[in-house]
Parts: C-alpha cells; structure tokens; sequence
C-alpha cells in the first residue's frame, strides 16, 4: 500500500508542475494558436484529473504482468500508459475539432507524454526496485 501511495503522489509530484510549465509556461503561445484553450485554463480542474491519473496508475501498476523486473516492467507499463493517454488525449482531441497546425501539435503533445511517461517510468522502477 505504501508503494501504491509513493507512486500515486510522485505521479502528481512530477506531471502536475511538468503540465503547467509546459503548457502554460514555456509553450503557451503553441498551445494558444493551437485552440487548445478557450478561456482560461481551470488549473484546480487540471489537478483533480491528475491526482485521479495518479491514483488509477498507481492501483493498476501492481497488476502489470510483463514478463520483466525493474525499470524495463515499469518502462513497459508506461509506455503502454502513455500510449493509451495518447491515443485518448492526443488523437481525440484532432478527431474531435479543428486543430490548426494538427502535426505541430500531434507532435508538442507527443513530446509532453514522452516526458511525462518516462519520468513516471523512472519513478515506478525507483519505488518498485528490488532491495537485497
């Protein structure tokens, strides 16, 4: 239960000022000629969706059988994590509207989620490792 905990809350810990630097920090100017945004972002709103993010991955990870041990399980998960939050997010998003420059932003969103999986990743097999 304490592993599910740190994984949970260093999911947060990590994506929540990771999200807000990249999308309303260093790139907000993509985002907003990309129509990411209409009005002002809901930040609590942002942080509710990630702390439910955090708590699911971190139930769900437990149960992740792959076959391999360490940082290659939890690299396997969150990759296979983001690529769903990819499908969900990224694609969704530009099937579901007009996205102008789509490619410019398939391509910003895919670099967040790499980020984003791969800290969470680093994260899972630190929590996760073996103690001998």
């Amino acid at each position: 239960m304490t592993k599910m905990f740190l994984a949970a809350a260093g999911y947060v810990v990590i994506v929540f000022p990771l999200a807000l630097i990249w999308h309303l920090g260093l790139f907000e100017e993509q985002y907003q000629d990309f129509g990411y945004f209409e009005g002002e972002p809901n930040v609590l709103a942002g942080l509710a969706a990630i702390v439910i993010q955090g708590l699911v991955l971190a139930v769900i990870y437990p149960l992740f059988q792959s076959g391999r041990a360490g940082f290659a399980r939890a690299f396997q998960y969150a990759g296979l994590m983001g690529l769903f939050f990819w499908t969900s997010h990224v694609l969704a998003l530009v099937a579901k509207q007009n996205v102008p420059n789509a490619g410019g932003f398939i391509a910003m969103e895919t670099a967040y989620l790499i980020v984003q999986f791969s800290l969470f990743a680093l994260l899972l097999g630190f929590i996760y490792r073996r103690v001998e």
